[in-house]
Protein backbone atom coordinates (compact mmCIF):
# COMPACT_ATOMS: atom_id res chain seq x y z
CA UNK A 1 0.00 0.00 0.00
CA UNK A 2 2.59 2.40 0.94
CA UNK A 3 4.16 2.18 -2.74
CA UNK A 4 1.02 2.79 -4.66
CA UNK A 5 0.29 5.52 -2.39
CA UNK A 6 2.00 8.76 -5.14
CA UNK A 7 0.09 6.98 -7.68
CA UNK A 8 -3.33 6.64 -6.10
CA UNK A 9 -2.68 10.62 -5.22
CA UNK A 10 -1.93 11.36 -8.82
CA UNK A 11 -5.45 9.74 -9.85
CA UNK A 12 -7.21 11.69 -7.71
CA UNK A 13 -6.01 14.42 -8.82
CA UNK A 14 -6.60 14.07 -12.32
CA UNK A 15 -10.32 13.31 -11.38
CA UNK A 16 -10.85 16.58 -9.18
CA UNK A 17 -10.16 18.87 -12.06
CA UNK A 18 -6.27 19.57 -10.91
CA UNK A 19 -4.36 21.26 -13.85
CA UNK A 20 -1.78 18.45 -15.19
CA UNK A 21 1.48 20.25 -14.58
CA UNK A 22 0.32 20.69 -11.08
CA UNK A 23 -0.40 17.37 -10.44
CA UNK A 24 3.50 16.80 -12.18
CA UNK A 25 4.76 19.07 -9.92
CA UNK A 26 3.03 17.78 -6.56
CA UNK A 27 3.97 14.22 -7.62
CA UNK A 28 7.84 14.89 -8.04
CA UNK A 29 8.06 16.88 -4.45
CA UNK A 30 6.06 13.55 -2.57
CA UNK A 31 8.55 11.57 -4.38
CA UNK A 32 11.59 13.55 -2.85
CA UNK A 33 10.04 14.06 0.42
CA UNK A 34 10.09 10.08 0.40
CA UNK A 35 13.44 9.71 -1.16
CA UNK A 36 15.53 12.30 1.61
CA UNK A 37 13.75 10.40 4.40
CA UNK A 38 14.96 6.71 3.14
CA UNK A 39 18.32 8.13 2.94
CA UNK A 40 18.90 10.33 6.01
CA UNK A 41 22.73 10.79 7.08
CA UNK A 42 24.19 9.47 9.77
CA UNK A 43 24.56 11.86 13.03
CA UNK A 44 28.09 12.90 13.78
CA UNK A 45 29.38 11.15 16.84
CA UNK A 46 32.39 13.18 17.30
CA UNK A 47 36.37 12.25 17.05
CA UNK A 48 37.13 8.79 17.06
CA UNK A 49 40.43 10.03 19.32
CA UNK A 50 39.97 10.02 23.61
CA UNK A 51 42.14 12.21 24.90
CA UNK A 52 44.78 10.69 27.31
CA UNK A 53 43.69 10.58 31.15
CA UNK A 54 46.06 11.70 33.53
CA UNK A 55 47.28 9.16 36.19
CA UNK A 56 45.29 9.16 39.38
CA UNK A 57 48.49 10.44 41.16
CA UNK A 58 48.33 13.90 39.41
CA UNK A 59 45.01 14.52 40.60
CA UNK A 60 46.82 18.07 42.13
CA UNK A 61 50.10 18.93 39.91
CA UNK A 62 50.49 22.43 41.22
CA UNK A 63 49.49 24.10 44.57
CA UNK A 64 47.93 27.38 42.61
CA UNK A 65 46.55 25.98 39.42
CA UNK A 66 44.92 28.15 37.21
CA UNK A 67 40.93 28.33 37.54
CA UNK A 68 39.15 25.41 35.52
CA UNK A 69 36.92 27.78 33.26
CA UNK A 70 40.85 29.26 31.74
CA UNK A 71 42.91 25.81 32.16
CA UNK A 72 44.04 24.26 28.82
CA UNK A 73 43.11 20.47 28.15
CA UNK A 74 44.58 18.37 30.85
CA UNK A 75 46.03 16.09 27.78
CA UNK A 76 45.54 15.71 24.11
CA UNK A 77 47.02 14.38 21.21
CA UNK A 78 49.26 16.10 19.25
CA UNK A 79 49.10 16.65 16.15
CA UNK A 80 49.74 13.99 13.63
CA UNK A 81 52.12 13.97 10.51
CA UNK A 82 53.21 11.07 8.36
CA UNK A 83 57.28 10.68 8.82
CA UNK A 84 59.11 12.29 6.12
CA UNK A 85 61.29 9.32 5.19
CA UNK A 86 60.85 10.07 1.33
CA UNK A 87 62.15 13.75 1.99
CA UNK A 88 65.78 13.79 0.11
CA UNK A 89 68.74 13.98 2.26
CA UNK A 90 66.44 14.96 5.50
CA UNK A 91 66.65 12.63 8.79
CA UNK A 92 63.30 11.98 10.61
CA UNK A 93 64.58 14.31 13.94
CA UNK A 94 65.72 17.15 12.20
CA UNK A 95 68.55 16.27 10.66
CA UNK A 96 70.35 15.99 7.53
CA UNK A 97 72.23 13.00 6.24
CA UNK A 98 75.84 14.24 6.19
CA UNK A 99 75.76 15.61 9.70
CA UNK A 100 77.91 14.00 12.15
CA UNK A 101 76.88 12.44 15.43
CA UNK A 102 73.73 10.96 16.98
CA UNK A 103 70.72 13.45 15.27
CA UNK A 104 67.82 11.64 18.13
CA UNK A 105 70.06 12.46 21.25
CA UNK A 106 71.56 15.23 23.17
CA UNK A 107 75.40 13.40 24.07
CA UNK A 108 75.12 15.45 27.60
CA UNK A 109 75.10 18.63 26.08
CA UNK A 110 75.49 20.96 29.50
CA UNK A 111 73.09 24.01 27.78
CA UNK A 112 70.29 24.40 26.54
CA UNK A 113 67.67 27.17 24.71
CA UNK A 114 67.87 29.20 21.33
CA UNK A 115 65.27 31.23 20.03
CA UNK A 116 62.63 32.28 17.06
CA UNK A 117 61.04 35.01 15.86
CA UNK A 118 56.95 35.04 16.51
CA UNK A 119 54.38 37.12 15.12
CA UNK A 120 53.36 40.59 17.00
CA UNK A 121 50.01 40.11 19.15
CA UNK A 122 49.66 43.35 20.99
CA UNK A 123 51.30 46.81 21.73
CA UNK A 124 54.43 46.83 23.62
CA UNK A 125 54.21 48.61 27.06
CA UNK A 126 55.44 51.67 26.12
CA UNK A 127 52.25 51.91 23.95
CA UNK A 128 54.46 51.56 20.85
CA UNK A 129 53.51 49.51 17.97
CA UNK A 130 55.60 46.52 17.91
CA UNK A 131 58.17 46.57 15.31
CA UNK A 132 56.79 43.72 13.28
CA UNK A 133 56.74 42.88 9.69
CA UNK A 134 54.01 41.67 7.96
CA UNK A 135 51.86 38.50 9.10
CA UNK A 136 54.47 35.14 9.34
CA UNK A 137 57.77 37.79 8.74
CA UNK A 138 60.50 38.87 10.79
CA UNK A 139 60.24 42.65 12.33
CA UNK A 140 61.93 45.35 10.32
CA UNK A 141 63.64 47.24 13.41
CA UNK A 142 63.77 50.63 13.83
CA UNK A 143 65.84 52.54 11.60
CA UNK A 144 69.60 52.91 12.00
CA UNK A 145 69.59 51.52 15.36
CA UNK A 146 71.74 48.73 14.41
CA UNK A 147 74.60 51.26 14.40
CA UNK A 148 73.64 51.94 18.31
CA UNK A 149 73.93 48.61 19.21
CA UNK A 150 77.26 47.58 17.14
CA UNK A 151 76.28 46.19 13.80
CA UNK A 152 77.63 47.15 10.60
CA UNK A 153 74.30 46.59 9.16
CA UNK A 154 70.51 46.14 9.76
CA UNK A 155 68.89 42.24 10.05
CA UNK A 156 67.88 41.26 7.03
CA UNK A 157 64.18 40.37 6.57
CA UNK A 158 63.64 36.72 6.39
CA UNK A 159 62.93 34.99 2.77
CA UNK A 160 58.82 34.55 3.05
CA UNK A 161 57.40 31.51 5.35
CA UNK A 162 56.28 27.82 3.01
CA UNK A 163 52.93 28.06 2.58
CA UNK A 164 53.00 24.67 3.57
CA UNK A 165 55.13 23.66 7.05
CA UNK A 166 57.32 20.83 6.62
CA UNK A 167 56.68 17.54 7.74
CA UNK A 168 58.99 16.61 10.95
CA UNK A 169 59.76 13.01 10.77
CA UNK A 170 60.49 10.71 13.48
CA UNK A 171 63.46 8.04 14.05
CA UNK A 172 61.30 5.59 14.06
CA UNK A 173 58.07 3.70 13.87
CA UNK A 174 57.97 3.24 17.11
CA UNK A 175 57.41 6.85 17.89
CA UNK A 176 54.55 7.43 15.53
CA UNK A 177 51.87 9.11 17.36
CA UNK A 178 54.49 11.48 19.73
CA UNK A 179 55.75 15.06 19.09
CA UNK A 180 58.50 15.29 16.38
CA UNK A 181 62.05 16.34 17.46
CA UNK A 182 63.87 18.79 15.85
CA UNK A 183 67.29 20.05 15.68
CA UNK A 184 67.54 21.44 12.05
CA UNK A 185 64.52 22.93 10.12
CA UNK A 186 64.24 21.29 6.42
CA UNK A 187 65.02 24.38 4.16
CA UNK A 188 67.78 25.25 1.62
CA UNK A 189 66.93 28.94 2.63
CA UNK A 190 69.78 31.09 4.04
CA UNK A 191 68.01 31.16 7.51
CA UNK A 192 68.33 29.89 10.65
CA UNK A 193 66.62 30.36 13.80
CA UNK A 194 67.36 31.81 17.50
CA UNK A 195 66.10 30.27 20.91
CA UNK A 196 66.55 31.59 24.02
CA UNK A 197 66.01 29.54 27.36
CA UNK A 198 65.72 29.85 30.95
CA UNK A 199 65.33 33.26 32.29
CA UNK A 200 67.90 33.67 34.57
CA UNK A 201 69.24 37.25 33.62
CA UNK A 202 66.41 39.94 33.14
CA UNK A 203 68.24 42.78 31.42
CA UNK A 204 66.25 45.74 30.72
CA UNK A 205 68.11 46.83 27.76
CA UNK A 206 67.50 43.61 25.81
CA UNK A 207 64.23 44.56 25.58
CA UNK A 208 64.99 47.82 23.57
CA UNK A 209 67.65 45.81 21.74
CA UNK A 210 65.29 42.78 20.80
CA UNK A 211 62.41 45.62 19.22
CA UNK A 212 64.66 48.46 17.96
CA UNK A 213 66.78 45.50 16.38
CA UNK A 214 63.36 43.76 14.97
CA UNK A 215 64.87 40.41 16.47
CA UNK A 216 63.21 37.56 15.86
CA UNK A 217 63.79 34.51 18.88
CA UNK A 218 61.66 31.97 20.63
CA UNK A 219 62.12 32.03 24.45
CA UNK A 220 61.66 29.07 26.59
CA UNK A 221 61.06 29.74 30.26
CA UNK A 222 61.76 28.07 33.51
CA UNK A 223 59.74 29.00 36.34
CA UNK A 224 62.00 28.38 38.85
CA UNK A 225 64.78 31.37 38.12
CA UNK A 226 61.50 33.54 36.22
CA UNK A 227 59.92 33.53 40.26
CA UNK A 228 57.72 36.48 40.24
CA UNK A 229 59.38 38.32 36.73
CA UNK A 230 57.27 37.24 34.09
CA UNK A 231 56.02 40.93 33.25
CA UNK A 232 59.58 40.96 31.90
CA UNK A 233 59.19 38.10 29.37
CA UNK A 234 55.75 38.92 28.86
CA UNK A 235 57.41 42.81 27.32
CA UNK A 236 59.32 40.83 25.19
CA UNK A 237 56.22 38.30 24.25
CA UNK A 238 54.21 41.38 23.00
CA UNK A 239 57.30 42.62 20.57
CA UNK A 240 56.00 38.86 18.91
CA UNK A 241 58.36 36.54 20.74
CA UNK A 242 56.54 33.15 21.78
CA UNK A 243 57.38 31.96 24.89
CA UNK A 244 57.47 28.39 25.33
CA UNK A 245 57.80 25.74 28.04
CA UNK A 246 60.97 24.73 29.73
CA UNK A 247 59.94 22.91 32.87
CA UNK A 248 59.35 24.16 36.13
CA UNK A 249 62.58 23.13 37.89
CA UNK A 250 65.04 22.12 34.90
CA UNK A 251 65.81 18.69 35.82
CA UNK A 252 67.26 16.38 33.84
CA UNK A 253 64.20 14.57 32.53
CA UNK A 254 65.71 11.06 31.08
CA UNK A 255 65.23 8.38 33.92
CA UNK A 256 62.59 10.31 35.56
CA UNK A 257 59.43 8.57 36.56
CA UNK A 258 56.78 9.63 34.28
CA UNK A 259 54.54 11.14 36.88
CA UNK A 260 57.46 13.47 37.54
CA UNK A 261 57.88 14.25 34.25
CA UNK A 262 54.86 14.96 33.44
CA UNK A 263 54.29 17.04 36.59
CA UNK A 264 57.15 19.65 35.43
CA UNK A 265 55.98 19.88 31.73
CA UNK A 266 52.35 20.21 32.49
CA UNK A 267 52.98 22.65 35.58
CA UNK A 268 54.93 24.84 33.52
CA UNK A 269 52.18 24.82 30.73
CA UNK A 270 49.64 25.96 32.92
CA UNK A 271 51.74 28.56 34.52
CA UNK A 272 52.68 29.64 30.91
CA UNK A 273 48.58 29.65 30.26
CA UNK A 274 48.10 31.38 33.57
CA UNK A 275 50.48 34.55 32.60
CA UNK A 276 50.19 34.86 29.31
CA UNK A 277 46.66 33.29 27.82
CA UNK A 278 48.49 31.06 25.41
CA UNK A 279 49.13 27.49 25.54
CA UNK A 280 52.82 26.20 24.64
CA UNK A 281 53.24 23.86 21.84
CA UNK A 282 56.84 23.66 21.66
CA UNK A 283 58.82 21.77 24.33
CA UNK A 284 62.50 22.14 25.24
CA UNK A 285 64.29 19.29 27.85
CA UNK A 286 66.80 20.80 29.57
CA UNK A 287 70.21 20.03 29.01
CA UNK A 288 68.75 18.05 25.57
CA UNK A 289 68.27 15.32 27.70
CA UNK A 290 65.08 13.13 27.16
CA UNK A 291 63.78 9.32 26.81
CA UNK A 292 60.89 7.67 25.45
CA UNK A 293 59.20 8.96 28.32
CA UNK A 294 59.59 12.21 28.13
CA UNK A 295 57.90 12.14 24.50
CA UNK A 296 55.38 10.42 26.06
CA UNK A 297 54.65 13.15 28.84
CA UNK A 298 54.94 15.93 26.48
CA UNK A 299 52.44 14.48 24.13
CA UNK A 300 50.16 14.52 27.01
CA UNK A 301 50.61 17.62 28.04
CA UNK A 302 50.09 18.83 24.68
CA UNK A 303 52.92 19.38 23.28
CA UNK A 304 53.20 19.21 19.28
CA UNK A 305 57.32 19.65 18.47
CA UNK A 306 60.41 18.63 21.12
CA UNK A 307 62.96 21.80 19.98
CA UNK A 308 66.70 20.38 20.96
CA UNK A 309 69.79 22.69 18.36
CA UNK A 310 72.83 22.37 16.48
CA UNK A 311 74.58 25.77 16.85
CA UNK A 312 75.18 26.89 20.54
CA UNK A 313 76.35 31.23 21.34
CA UNK A 314 78.84 30.52 24.13
CA UNK A 315 81.04 33.25 25.82
CA UNK A 316 83.48 33.19 23.09
CA UNK A 317 81.51 32.10 20.13
CA UNK A 318 79.33 30.12 18.13
CA UNK A 319 79.81 26.02 18.98
CA UNK A 320 78.30 23.56 16.62
CA UNK A 321 77.12 20.26 17.19
CA UNK A 322 79.12 18.83 13.78
CA UNK A 323 81.60 20.90 11.31
CA UNK A 324 82.27 24.23 11.92
CA UNK A 325 79.50 26.67 10.23
CA UNK A 326 76.45 27.28 10.39
CA UNK A 327 73.81 25.68 8.09
CA UNK A 328 70.41 26.35 6.33
CA UNK A 329 67.60 25.66 8.76
CA UNK A 330 70.14 25.81 11.95
CA UNK A 331 68.21 25.97 15.42
CA UNK A 332 70.93 28.52 17.55
CA UNK A 333 70.40 27.82 21.36
CA UNK A 334 71.39 30.91 23.67
CA UNK A 335 70.38 32.19 27.34
CA UNK A 336 69.17 34.57 29.03
CA UNK A 337 72.84 35.35 30.55
CA UNK A 338 74.33 38.20 31.90
CA UNK A 339 78.11 39.80 33.39
CA UNK A 340 78.19 36.94 35.50
CA UNK A 341 77.81 34.50 33.24
CA UNK A 342 79.50 36.05 30.52
CA UNK A 343 82.72 36.85 31.91
CA UNK A 344 81.33 40.61 32.17
CA UNK A 345 79.64 41.12 28.77
CA UNK A 346 76.39 42.49 29.30
CA UNK A 347 73.34 39.95 27.43
CA UNK A 348 72.98 42.80 24.80
CA UNK A 349 76.51 42.67 23.63
CA UNK A 350 76.37 38.79 24.00
CA UNK A 351 73.50 39.09 21.56
CA UNK A 352 75.62 41.16 19.38
CA UNK A 353 77.99 39.21 18.76
CA UNK A 354 75.59 36.47 17.72
CA UNK A 355 73.86 38.38 15.55
CA UNK A 356 77.24 39.40 13.62
CA UNK A 357 78.53 35.61 13.18
CA UNK A 358 74.92 34.89 11.92
CA UNK A 359 75.47 37.93 9.46
CA UNK A 360 78.91 36.80 8.89
CA UNK A 361 78.13 33.62 7.58
CA UNK A 362 75.28 35.08 5.09
CA UNK A 363 72.36 34.12 6.92
CA UNK A 364 69.14 35.79 8.53
CA UNK A 365 67.63 35.35 11.43
CA UNK A 366 63.60 33.78 10.39
CA UNK A 367 60.70 32.97 12.36
CA UNK A 368 60.72 29.33 13.99
CA UNK A 369 56.46 29.19 14.37
CA UNK A 370 56.38 29.49 10.18
CA UNK A 371 58.37 26.37 9.96
CA UNK A 372 57.44 23.80 12.91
Amino acid sequence: MRALGPKITYVMMIKTGFPRCLVLVGAAAVLTACGSLAAAPEPHTGSRHGAPMPPASLAARLDDPPPAASRPPSGREPEQRPPASSGPGYEGDGGYEGDEGDEGREEGERGDGGAAYGRAQDASPSGDAPAAGPSGTAPAGASGAYRRWGLARPLARPPAPPDVKPALGRSGPQQWGLPPIVRRVPTDQRVVFVTIDDGIEKDPRFVEQARELGLPFTGFLTDNVIGTHYDYFDQLRRLGNPMENHTLTHPSLAGMAYDDQVREICGQRDILWHRFGQQPRLFRPPFGEYDDTTLRAASFCGVRTVVLWRAEMETHGLAYRSGDHLLPGDIVLAHFRGPEQLEGQSMTEWITGLVRAIQAQGFTIGRLEDYV
